[in-house]
């Protein structure tokens, strides 16, 4: 399979200097590279992350929200898998400053607006033709949620028509270990306890392994 995946925080910037950006560290999203990788893949990482690519994947290197989206765009027709581990920014600014901004004593206002969301538009295009083949494109999210995180998770999936829904919590963001729950349209939930990131991603990996050939047309 040609896995692609992204990962960690896109930066918004405000001016040449000062961004908004989150806490993800990327760290989910690369070792599902590395687990992906030693799995026999093809790996393609789009990332937003400062963290060191590992060997052996082609790398695509972004900052903002749009360079991500233009990435995915660009890659995603000759995947088999995209898995959208990146903590993609909800908003940018309007205008950016072409010039640092100077602080003042009166209050500063910076109009956002929506960024486009790039795993809502995976899952409407997935059916689409392929360019190396006429094989199945899956896509796979994640949802980061401090409440109700089932039934938020599984909205997210119906509603963004995917193909399996990685829930995790802010306790995972910068972590080592974290604990997830994984549901396909098809399954029951699956809990994972506290464990180490890189067994979490092997174990996804294993689970999109079994699934990839359900979706393949009938050999009769």
């Amino acid at each position: 399979m040609h896995f692609l995946i992204t990962a960690g925080a896109t930066r918004e910037y405000i001016d040449p200097v000062r961004f908004m950006s989150n806490a993800s560290s990327g760290k989910m999203g690369y070792a599902l590279t590395r687990a992906a990788k030693k799995a026999g893949h093809k790996v393609t990482l789009i990332s937003a992350s400062d963290l060191q690519p590992p060997i052996g994947v082609e790398f695509v290197g972004v900052d903002s929200a749009a360079q991500m989206f233009a990435a995915v765009k660009k890659f995603f027709a000759k995947c088999d898998c995209l898995i959208m581990t990146a903590a993609v920014a909800d908003y940018t600014p309007v205008k950016k400053s072409k010039i640092k901004i100077k602080k003042s004593n009166s209050g500063l206002i910076i109009r956002l607006k929506p960024t486009v969301d790039i795993l809502a538009w995976a899952g409407k295009h997935k059916h689409e033709r392929r360019a190396t083949s006429n094989g199945p494109r899956l896509v796979v999210g994640f949802a980061l949620e401090d409440k109700n995180i089932k039934a938020r998770a599984e909205k997210k999936l119906k509603g963004k028509n995917l193909d399996m829904i990685i829930a995790n919590t802010p306790a995972a963001i910068g972590a080592e270990k974290a604990k997830v729950q994984i549901k396909t349209p098809q399954t029951k939930w699956l809990r994972l306890p506290q464990t180490d990131k890189a067994k979490i991603a092997r174990k996804i990996i294993a689970l999109i392994e079994d699934i990839y050939p359900t979706f393949l047309p009938s050999q009769k």
